[in-house]
């Protein structure tokens, strides 16, 4: 039992006391995989059979990795019969010997999200349901949302909550869906994924002495990230701690981060309410970052109301303070996050690409990064997800853009025919292509004349369609710029509302996206009329992209590559260097995000993204950001004044611009007094900062022929009325506010802006 001597005093009391209930909170990196692997280690040396240990885990890494180290303490073999996986994992276990007590066979097929959003659709299109409202992805999601929450089909039609937000949402029959669902799945002999947690919890219920059995098996039970738990598990894990209640759950609830998924931070919240006798421990000391990083994600995650209260501290160097920058525009940003690495691997010997990560609140916001990073030939990686350009709706939207500007651009036409749905299949599309083959015509040519092609009235009529379509692309793109273009484009061929349609996140994250591209594709006009060239076609873009994407597919596996990635898709993970983007209001915290609960899950989600930085962190945000194809202001996130001001330095980045920016952030703020001790919200010590990030002396009144009142005409956003003219003077350009009547309120360069009198 020497391996007890490698842990503090707070991590071998969590260890060694094992008869009980136990809450561990572990602060961000205090050891909490090593405390619940030698806590098991400890229980097999104490003598306690394997087969009576039953650890559950949320990634098979984890519980790979976790029986490897056990192994390595105690002996493979002592580890050998340890019951230790995922929860879906010891469910399934438990359901192929329990099946028939639920009308199975232990055969049973595990439905994946595909399969499951297969069977989905042909039910609504049995039903004759539209298809662009009972989208699978949506549908599934409901039903996901509904069994982790333990609501069946026949219960779920009863729940008035539901049915009123099924209305709102247009899905008026979607209990029968459910239900028809469930029929089919039993039918078919298959579980999906939540059916695996649903099922247990309908097994423990109905067969009593089937959950005697394995409450008697498992005398000790573990669980990891225990704040990512959803109600389905905490009662997985009640029943089968009963009635010993040997438990021991450790997680952090300031890392409690994906409700969407159905996490209910009250699960270790009321931990000690549900287990009265539970002890609780608490892991503060952070072995990853320095004190000033530490101290700073404390004053910022202590404004949380719903927590239980921890001081996490570091005995490592104090460290540098946080930088904060602040930039005019996304792309100042993100030039400017791409200058730092830069300087950071020059000014830091030790440092490489693979110790640096950018961190940003959704996946859209990588786009403009990945850009400035090639320009200075930073060598990146984007996990957990898709390089911007190779993101499924983005190579949607471009082989519009493809096949408008080659008709020959076959690989393109497949792409999208069928998307959005058209219900042109595989088979018409296999004939398209022999008949091409065989008379030597592109796809788009026989698209166009389907009824030479032999094609059956029905079918040439979806085709040429899909043709006229295409011609009327043809025809504006030499007329309209490419933001012009784009935009036209992705309106009409259904694009943008099939993605607004969609409100799960996964949706939410695809409009988006959209929604980036096309403000990407505004910034490169409106980049080439600064140049001086006029007008922009679609082509110059897509010759762009192409070579950017080029450069990236150049770089080779074994390269050191800077890490891009949601905070989301961080947790678990830590950096020498961390940069945290895009905090600004509406960005982070989200938009969709405004609740007083969503609030402080957004400022756990900045908790979690500080505490990946183990020796630099960076913040910083943008005054304005084009979004939605069109420039808006911002104003910074109001999580920065959460934090401490001793733990900031207010940065100067290298361009003039972003110094003024950076120079008012703070100008009224004031320093705690009490060192390590963040003054709480309205004290006379809070800092406080300008609600906007720029003086009013960064905007001046500028000579021109237009004044406020004025009603104006433009060639894109149409009619409006003048709210005001001035120069920025942060960046030295002439500016117009317009209220339009149909587009809402842009800011435009007055330079550029064309506009005619009305």
């Amino acid at each position: 039992m020497d391996f007890i001597n490698d842990l503090n005093e707070s991590q071998r009391e969590a260890v060694t006391y094992s008869e009980g209930p136990q809450l561990v909170i572990a602060g961000a990196g205090s050891g909490k995989t090593r405390v619940l692997t030698y806590k098991i280690a400890y229980l097999l040396d104490q003598g306690v059979p394997a087969h009576n240990i039953l650890a559950l885990t949320f990634t098979n890494k984890a519980a790979r990795e976790m029986k490897e180290r056990i192994g390595s303490l105690v002996g493979p073999e002592n580890a050998r019969y340890l019951w230790m996986g995922t929860f879906h994992a010891i469910c399934a276990r438990i359901l192929r010997q329990e099946a028939e007590n639920l009308g199975f066979s232990r055969h049973f097929s595990i439905y994946d999200t595909a399969d499951s959003k297969s069977l989905i659709k042909s039910i609504c299109k049995e039903k004759q349901l539209d298809d662009k409202i009972y989208k699978p992805a949506v549908v599934l999601s409901k039903i996901s949302a509904a069994k982790n929450s333990l609501i069946d089909a026949e219960n779920y039609a009863l729940r008035p909550d539901i049915d009123k937000q099924n209305r709102i949402d247009r899905l008026y029959e979607m209990a029968e869906v459910y239900k028809l669902y469930q029929l089919r799945l039993q039918a078919a002999n298959a579980m999906d994924f939540d059916d695996l947690l649903m099922n247990i919890c309908v097994l423990f219920h109905r067969q009593p002495e089937v959950l005697h059995y394995y409450q008697d098996i498992f005398r000790y039970v573990l669980v990891d990230e225990y704040q990512d738990t959803n109600y389905a598990q905490y009662l997985i894990v009640k029943q089968l701690a009963e009635p010993q209640n040997n438990v021991c759950v450790v997680g952090d609830d300031a890392q409690s981060i994906y409700s969407f998924r159905g996490a209910d931070i009250r699960n270790i919240l009321t931990f000690q309410q549900g287990y009265p006798n539970a002890r609780l421990f608490k892991l503060e000391r952070n072995y990853r970052s320095t004190q000033t990083i530490v101290n700073a994600a404390n004053s910022l995650i202590h404004h949380n109301e719903n927590q239980i209260f921890k001081n996490v501290f570091s005995e490592k160097e104090v460290g540098n303070r946080l930088s904060v920058f602040a930039y005019s525009t996304d792309r100042e940003e993100a030039s400017g996050v791409a200058s730092l690495i830069k300087e950071e691997i020059i000014r830091d010997k030790k440092l490489s690409y693979d110790d640096i990560a950018v961190l940003y609140r959704t996946n859209a916001q990588s786009r403009v990064l990945e850009n400035e990073l090639r320009k200075i030939n930073i060598p990146y990686r984007i996990y957990g997800g898709t390089s911007f350009y190779q993101r499924k709706e983005i190579k949607d939207a471009i082989g519009y853009f493809r096949l408008a500007a080659n008709t020959k651009d076959n690989e393109a036409l497949l792409r999208i025919i069928n998307y959005p749905a058209r219900g042109i299949g595989d088979t018409t599309m296999r004939k398209v292509s022999e008949f091409a083959a065989a008379n030597n015509l592109s796809m788009l040519d026989v698209v166009a004349h389907p009824l030479e092609a032999g094609f059956s009235s029905s079918t040439a009529k979806r085709l040429a369609d899909f043709a006229s379509m295409m011609d009327h692309f043809i025809d504006i793109m030499e007329t309209k710029d490419a933001y012009e273009f784009a935009e036209t484009v992705m309106r009409q061929s259904g694009i943008m509302t099939a993605a607004a349609l969609d409100r799960t996140p996964e949706g939410i994250d695809r409009k988006q996206n959209l929604d980036e591209l096309l403000s990407g594709i505004h910034e490169f006009v409106q980049q080439r009329l600064e140049e001086g060239i006029s007008f922009t076609p679609i082509q110059d873009f897509l010759a762009e992209v192409s070579l950017l994407t080029d450069q990236d597919e150049n770089i080779q596996d074994h390269t050191a590559r800077v890490t891009l990635m949601t905070v989301h898709a961080a947790k678990g993970l830590e950096f020498a260097s961390v940069h945290i983007v895009g905090l600004e209001e509406q960005l982070f915290p989200s938009q969709f995000c405004q609740s007083p609960a969503e609030i402080e899950e957004e400022r756990r989600l900045l908790y979690v993204a500080i505490t990946r930085a183990m020796k630099y962190c960076s913040l910083s945000f943008a005054r304005s950001r084009f979004t939605n194809g069109s420039l808006n202001f911002t104003s910074q996130s109001r999580f920065l004044r959460d934090i401490d001001r001793q733990y900031l330095q207010i940065a100067n980045p290298s361009s003039g611009s972003a110094r003024t920016v950076a120079q008012s952030f703070y100008s009224t703020s004031r320093i705690s007094t009490t060192p390590g001790i963040p003054a709480s919200p309205g004290s006379p010590n809070s800092p406080t900062v300008p609600a906007s990030p720029v003086s009013s002396s960064s905007q001046a009144p500028v000579a021109s022929d237009w004044h406020a009142g004025d009603r104006i005409a433009h060639r894109v956003f149409g009619k409006g009325q003048v709210l005001r003219v001035y120069r920025d003077e942060s960046t030295g350009n002439d500016k117009i506010d317009i209220l339009f009547d149909e587009k809402g309120q842009k800011t435009l360069l007055l330079t550029y802006a064309k506009l005619e009198r009305i």
